[in-house]
């Protein structure tokens, strides 16, 4: 490459003619135009196609478009009305579902108001009750409580001084009381260590190295069942 006349080199440089390159050109980024359509609302969608229609009419830099802005233009109308459409719609959903729910408030009502007639008129005679079409109120039963709580398990928790518990859930049960026993184990030894909401936990505070007995039983709304037969293990 030849030597510019500004890069320098003196005429007795010793520089022959193609020793020093012409400058680098730069390349120029070609730009790209952003929609983000993913991240507009339909309201903003339209707004942004009509401002694009807009701006791109008569516009020398664009002649041919493609699409057409005469499609374009019909894109944008039919997305316009199903978007009213779809607006009113859910308006028109609104209003039915308060119709719909003060509708059936007024039947459970009038329901309700019935059963008290029939009640009272059938002088609780129960083929009277369902020969009005109604169903006859089951008697109450009382609660019952808990069975014996069965298959307690023990097991190494996860950080030392922790057991883990866990045995098969107790039909009535509201919660499950355990008690704790050093070894050896007598009648007078167990006390009461926690309480679990589900048939499984993790019983903290216990020393390590020890063995540990451990009971449970399940409380319901008419009381505390039988304890558990025991299980023992060695606290890690």
């Amino acid at each position: 490459m030849a030597p510019f006349y500004d890069s320098g080199v003196c005429y007795d440089s010793g520089a022959r003619y193609d020793d020093v390159s012409p400058p680098a050109s730069r390349k120029t980024r070609m730009a790209k135009p952003k929609l983000n359509l993913d991240q507009l609302t339909y309201e903003q969608k339209l707004t942004q196609a009509t401002e694009i229609k807009t701006k791109m009419t008569g516009n020398a830099n664009f002649p041919t478009p493609v699409p057409t802005l005469a499609s374009y233009t019909t894109l944008i109308t039919t997305a316009t009305t199903k978007h009213a459409e779809w607006t009113d719609a859910q308006q028109v959903a609104k209003i039915k579902t308060v119709e719909r729910q003060n509708a059936f408030a007024a039947l459970d009502a009038a329901s309700t108001q019935l059963a008290g007639y029939v009640e009272a008129a059938s002088g609780g005679d129960a083929a009277k009750i369902e020969s009005a079409g109604m169903s006859v109120r089951s008697d109450r039963t009382p609660p019952q409580v808990p069975g014996q709580v069965l298959n307690l398990v023990l097991t190494a928790g996860d950080f030392p001084g922790t057991l883990d518990v866990a045995f098969d859930p107790a039909a009535g049960a509201k919660s499950y009381e355990v008690q704790t026993s050093p070894d050896p184990m007598t009648e007078s030894s167990w006390v009461f260590k926690q309480s679990l909401a589900k048939s499984s936990g993790t019983i903290p505070g216990l020393t390590s190295g020890s063995k540990v007995w451990a009971r449970v039983r399940a409380v319901g709304a008419a009381g505390a069942g039988p304890y558990s037969d025991p299980a023992v293990k060695v606290v890690p």
